[in-house]
């Protein structure tokens, strides 16, 4: 199939806008917790919807009495915390833009974000945010004011946005926000910049309404309001973790916010999700360290069956006779022994998670949805406003990434990139007329991804249409399929496949640093420095294990002949990776290029 589209299931009320969400939630249902917030203790607070809406107009009265005005734009500088969440709403509800930056970022990151989009203020949460906003400020011409969330003394921001705001009358606010039309910017999303500088997506408020009101008509129970709950750990500087905040308060249900992962654990048993986001990688983390758990009490030989008659049940259920009997059997004896240890290890309520950025892999797909926690991959980019395609929950197809959003056309170009057209579109690049014009053609967004659509409908991604190699030999290698296949082992931490031009494939390979110490505890060499263990034989053999696996999964002229294990793992502060986790190909190639030619012997 060439292209495919499904009508769309939620309309964005004319003149609505985000503001509108914590506004209607007050109204409809005022004592409803639509939020919650973390207390010291580890605990949580209940926030219910006539008290977010307040808060929001508080916080909002103060932006506005602080000179920014609708249509400017407004920075965030922060953690995962409830007051990105707060001041989103408040910028909305204040007619402005919000533009967010991840906390991750270095002085010349942050500088870009915030002159390219010409922000007027910018809230950040720390102290070392705070020192490096104000080493910008000749820089910023543009930026008038800076708040601080945690301030070493005096109030942090959104008590003294609040104070600012105390004589605003609601009539100004409310005319403030009178300006706003769905057409209207609500953010500028800078993307990763896996090539080149990052571009700022404009995305409007229909975009985020219209792929979140239509996400939640294709969910349904996933997202039920009053019983439902979401514990947001993805940065919110990321377009898939801020959709998933406006979808939850559109819903509306109940919405937590972790900072700090390392306390995960701990916040997923305290708070209780019914539904967990998450990226590839932590499902492979929840994988690996619940295998090497069981293999340190000695049931190692009872997982690894009971992970094989998870994947097995799983793909039965894709059967017309489904499992059989002996499976069902055994099925049931590991839920006892292992699939609800598991389950409770993600809080103990949680039936589903959404899954971007990556792919999952077909393998982790099946033994998740086998343990009884259905992971839903789904699709998109920044310029999508988040997902295009998300697999539905009452009809997942493992391996894909689903049927395109509701009200969205999906197409598949000759050269098999896909392009998508629909109202969730970003409205161009800013100030980048240049490439919104390359990115858009005809109404057509052409993502830069390559791949197919079955008879019904949903999408399989299978590459980067600008990541495509092509050996020596002239054979095309999309380096996804085997990448994500060798970076599902425990003791891998990415796999980059290179080979452009090259007589054969090979392979740049980094270590999970979590898991590297258990395995070499385990093989009698815990004592061993690391650069002693990377010249191992035994820990030689284990990657080859890896890469045999993902070469299992593609043609002998695809497979990865020759690799190289690095000292370290690829780092955002080296330029290797996107704060959302991406390869940067291009750095990486070159800061590694001897170790690439030696890979074909110094040519």
């Amino acid at each position: 199939m060439r292209e495919f589209g499904l009508p769309a299931r939620y309309e964005v009320p004319p003149g609505g806008s985000l503001a509108d969400v914590p506004r209607g939630n007050a109204e409809r249902v005022p004592d409803l917790a639509v939020l919650a917030r973390r207390r010291d203790d580890g605990g949580w607070d209940d926030v219910s919807a006539s008290a977010f809406h307040a808060e929001v107009r508080a916080v909002a009265k103060g932006l506005l009495a602080s000179g920014v005005r609708p249509g400017d734009r407004v920075g965030l500088l922060s953690r995962t915390r409830y007051e990105w969440t707060l001041l989103d709403f408040a910028i909305w509800t204040a007619g402005a833009v919000s533009v967010p930056v991840y906390e991750t970022s270095s002085a010349e990151q942050a500088a870009w974000n915030l002159s390219d989009s010409g922000a007027v203020a910018v809230v950040v949460e720390s102290r070392d945010h705070l020192a490096t906003v104000t080493a910008l400020t000749d820089r910023l011409p543009e930026l008038r004011t800076v708040w601080c969330l945690d301030p070493d003394e005096g109030p942090g921001a959104i008590t003294a946005l609040r104070d600012a705001g105390a004589d605003v009358p609601d009539g100004d606010l409310d005319a403030a926000t009178a300006t706003v039309t769905p057409d209207s910017p609500a953010t500028i999303v800078y993307t990763s910049g896996t090539t080149g500088r990052p571009k700022g997506c404009l995305l409007t408020h229909r975009a985020f309404l219209t792929v979140s009101g239509n996400a939640l008509a294709r969910l349904g129970p996933l997202f039920r309001s009053g019983q439902g709950s979401l514990l947001l750990f993805l940065p919110l500087a990321h377009v898939f973790a801020r959709m998933v905040q406006v979808a939850t308060q559109l819903a509306p249900i109940r919405l937590g916010h972790v900072p700090d992962v390392t306390t995960l654990t701990d916040d997923l048993a305290s708070f209780r999700p019914t539904i967990v986001l998450g990226v590839p990688r932590v499902f492979e983390k929840v994988y690996n360290a619940a295998r090497t758990k069981a293999e340190e009490e000695g049931k190692g030989r009872v997982f690894d069956r009971a992970a094989r008659t998870a994947e097995r049940y799983s793909r039965a259920l894709d059967t017309p006779r489904g499992p059989g009997p002996a499976l069902r059997l055994t099925h049931r004896l590991f839920d006892t022994l292992v699939y609800r240890r598991l389950r409770a290890a993600l809080g103990g309520r949680a039936t589903h998670a959404i899954s971007g950025g990556a792919p999952l892999g077909d393998r982790l797909g099946h033994f998740f949805r086998g343990v009884g926690f259905t992971v839903l991959e789904g699709y998109g980019l920044t310029e999508t406003c988040a997902p295009t395609a998300f697999n539905p929950a009452d009809a997942p197809r493992i391996g894909t990434v689903g049927p395109p959003v509701p009200g969205t056309l999906m197409r598949i170009a000759d050269d098999g990139e896909i392009l998508v057209r629909g109202d969730h579109l970003f409205r161009g690049y800013w100030n980048n007329e240049a490439a919104t014009r390359e990115a858009m053609t005809g109404g057509w967004f052409h993502t830069g991804d390559l791949g197919s659509l079955d008879a019904d409908g949903y999408l399989t991604v299978t590459g980067r249409k600008r990541e495509i190699l092509v050996t020596a030999g002239g054979k095309n290698v999309a380096p996804a399929v085997i990448e994500d296949r060798v970076r599902a082992h425990a003791l891998i931490a990415e796999c980059l496949v290179v080979g452009d031009g090259r007589p054969y494939v090979a392979a740049l390979i980094t270590l999970d640093d979590e898991f590297l110490p258990r395995w070499a505890a385990d093989h009698g060499l815990g004592d061993l420095p690391r650069e002693e263990l990377l010249r191992r034989d035994e820990l030689r053999a284990a990657v080859q294990e890896a890469v045999d696996d993902g070469n299992a999964a593609v043609s002998r002229a695809e497979s990865i002949r020759r690799f190289h294990v690095l000292p370290g793992q690829f780092t955002e502060s080296a330029g290797h990776v996107t704060p959302s986790l991406k390869l940067r190909r291009h750095v990486v190639t070159k800061d590694f290029a001897r170790e690439i030619d030696d890979l074909y012997g110094g040519a």
